[in-house]
């Protein structure tokens, strides 16, 4: 039995825009199955259907088409079984100004009617860096500690299946390093999960499998090993403070002074160099490297054809 299953799922909202009666098309017969104790990571650029989703999976909207369920309670017609087993952590900060941390956890506790679980919400606390706020007003707590305490209120009911919907968004480095070491350990003990977010180098390293969203529809389903090996093998990446050549830049992917090129075999890394040398463009810090997920997200998201899917 699938931990999330998504099937032939659809979404229509109506359009703002358009002529009266049209329809925006968020998610387009989305099918997708996600077995128990994995770490699968839902990519795509923003207005993608991520969070359309992720809102269906939890309950908040309510699709057009097709079902989706939770450990085989429909999210629809077994909705109570369905919120039970699932944690979600939002991508906005909501929180009530007028408890305090500790307080926080046991209230949304008992929406679950769990009882005496002090033990498990200081390991929620310990885990997470907030037991010196336990007692803390949440109006007191910083951005960051904010969100820690929406992962702590997502897992204090012990769901098998957690959804962290862009967790680390804004965050410093410290509470990323925190939270996916606290993740992590969950999902090595049984739980799913299911991770949006947008530092896709976090997804690489998390996540064994991977779906990619464009337009309301799955583009590349794949094990995250199997979609770094279709890509171009190498990347040359050098900095400069030059305009690069126009046939160049066409293919160049430009942060900053950061130039990186996709390389498919040593001949083109020469012809690339050679290019740059003749245009007469500076470079500095000339290295090689392996393609990653970035790679490879840009590539899929500007090709039509779908991988793995």
């Amino acid at each position: 039995m699938p931990a999330i299953s998504f099937q032939s799922v659809s979404k229509a909202y109506p359009s703002p825009r358009g002529p009266q009666g049209s329809t925006f098309q968020a998610l387009d017969h989305v099918s997708l199955d996600i077995e128990e104790g994995e770490f699968f990571g839902l990519l795509g650029p923003n207005g993608a259907g991520k969070t359309t989703m992720i809102s269906i999976l939890a309950g908040l909207t309510r699709a057009s088409s097709g079902r989706v369920t939770v450990l085989g309670s429909d999210v629809q017609t077994d909705y109570a079984d369905a919120r039970r087993k699932l944690g979600v952590v939002p991508q906005e900060l909501v929180f009530d100004p007028f408890f305090n941390v500790r307080e926080m956890l046991r209230i949304q506790s008992g929406y679950f009617g769990v009882k005496n679980n002090d033990a498990w919400v200081d390991e929620l606390l310990g885990g997470l860096g907030l037991t010196d706020k336990a007692n803390a007003n949440m109006r007191q707590l910083s951005g960051g500690m904010k969100r820690r305490v929406l992962v702590a209120q997502a897992l204090v009911h012990k769901p098998p299946v957690i959804v962290l919907d862009e967790p680390t968004a804004g965050v410093d480095v410290e509470l990323r390093q925190t939270l996916w070491q606290f993740v992590a350990n969950l999902n090595k003990q049984g739980s799913t999960v299911l991770l949006t977010t947008h530092y896709l180098e976090e997804a690489e390293a998390l996540c064994g499998r991977i779906a990619m969203l464009k337009t309301g529809r799955i583009v590349a389903l794949d094990k995250t090993s199997d979609l770094l090996k279709a890509a171009s093998s190498n990347v040359l990446r050098f900095k400069t403070g030059d305009a690069l050549p126009i046939e160049l830049a066409a293919r160049a992917r430009i942060t900053g002074r950061i130039v990186q090129l996709p390389a498919h075999n040593a001949l083109e890394i020469e012809q690339y160099l050679a290019a740059v040398r003749q245009a007469g463009v500076t470079v500095e810090d000339v290295e090689i490297r392996k393609a990653d997920l970035e790679d490879v997200f840009l590539d899929v998201m500007g090709n039509t054809e779908e991988v793995g899917a």
